[in-house]
This record gives C-alpha cells, structure tokens and sequence, in this order.
C-alpha cells in the first residue's frame, strides 16, 4: 500500500513540475477606445479597453496535454498546432486547472478584448484590416482555400501589428461575455466564437464576424487562447 501511496506522489509531482512549466507567450496589448463590429454591419459601439495580455499563440497541443494530461483533438500528432474539439465548458476546466497549478490567473478573453486584439489595439486605430493583421486573407489565415480542411502550426502565417498570431482562422477562438444584473454585479457569463477557422470561408474569418454559442458544445475547428491578469 506504501509503494502505491508512493506511486501516487510522484505522478502528482511530475504533474505539478510538468504544469509550472507550460510557456504560454503573451503579448502586452496597451488600452484605449475602439470602435467594435464594423461600419459594413452597421453594428459599431465605442468602448473603453484597459491594458491586458494576451496570448500570442492559440492554445496548443502540447500545452493542453502538459495540463490535463489528454488530447482531445480531432487532428492529433502535431503538437504545435491548436488544441481544438473543446467546449467553452471544457476550456474553463483547463484554465482552472492551470491556474492551480502555476499559481498564475489566465482567463478567456472577453468579446472586446478579443476584437481590439484583433485590429491591432492602439497601434491601428482607424485603419482596420478585414482580417487580423491584413486584408489579404492568405497572408494571414488559414482558411477553407488554403489549408486542405485541417488545422496547422501556430505561429506559420503573417502575425498582426501586435505581433499575435492566427486570430483570423486555423481554429475558432472561445471568448466569454459577463452578464451582470440591475446592480452592476457579475452573475454569469455568455460565450462566442471568433476569428474562422480552417474549414470556413473567408467571410467567417473578417475581424467583425460573430457567434454566439452554448457552453457544452465542441467541434473539430473549436479552440481558445488566453488572457494573462498580472
């Protein structure tokens, strides 16, 4: 009984160790006023972003399986490329777990820090790409045309003037919306998709693009990444 007690331990040391390791590169985006959807959809609604760090990757892999220890991927054997067929539900487990175990708080990004993200934060203002970083699709995303209906490596395609890369296709990106009540107090949380994916046409992969969807569903061309509070 001593040896599995034993056993049990150093499993969960090295799960521990494995965890406190998980590189998770971010990118500082500095704050300021945007102007959300876009004129096309006719949508636009100024808000205030304060200073937040963003992941510069999408979640990977390799880093859900130094996590939670599975891939629940559809396209397995390729480290490196986004972890994806995860719920939003699934999603928040990952980063309660991570947060345990680095002692760090991630989160999902919200819708709007996500999109000003996207456009390139105070650095483009104005002067919004269709896409993150470009409005040539190619550049920038991996998308139905070019990606042969799979995902691919994080970080292959053109970054954005942020220097984040991928928030124009390859996986959807789960973003998470508060809900609060009369008191302004946060009660809950809603959940949308942006950004395309490689199994969609370029139209899903515009910056503007968005959809709501319920916390348990999951899909091949699902993924996330993170926000870092410091």
């Amino acid at each position: 009984m001593k040896k599995v007690f034993l056993i049990l331990a150093v499993l969960s040391v090295s799960v521990f160790a494995m965890a406190q390791n998980v590189d998770i590169e971010t990118v500082l985006v500095k704050g300021g006023k945007f102007n959300t959807g876009s004129n096309e959809m006719k949508s636009s609604n100024q808000i205030t972003i304060e200073d937040f760090y963003i992941g510069k990757f999408e979640i990977t892999q390799e880093q859900w399986r130094e996590v939670m220890g599975t891939n629940p991927s559809y396209f397995k054997d390729c480290d490196s490329c986004p972890v994806e067929r995860v719920s939003a539900e699934d999603v928040n487990k990952f980063i309660e777990t991570l947060n345990k175990k680095t002692g760090k708080k991630y989160r999902l990004p919200s819708e709007a820090e996500w999109e000003y993200a996207a456009r390139g934060g105070v650095l483009k203002p104005q002067k919004n790409s269709k896409y993150a970083g470009s409005n040539d699709i190619d550049e920038v995303a991996w998308y139905d045309k070019n990606s042969d209906g799979k995902t691919h490596q994080v970080g292959k395609k053109k970054a954005n003037e942020l220097g984040i890369y991928d928030m124009s296709g390859n996986v959807y990106e789960w973003c998470r919306n508060e809900i609060k009540n009369q008191q302004g107090e946060v009660i809950g949380y809603s959940y949308v998709l942006r950004g395309g994916s490689c199994a969609v046409n370029s139209n899903f992969c515009m910056i503007s693009f968005r959809s709501d969807f319920s916390l348990g569903i999951k899909y091949f061309n699902y993924g996330f990444r993170v926000v870092l509070e410091k």
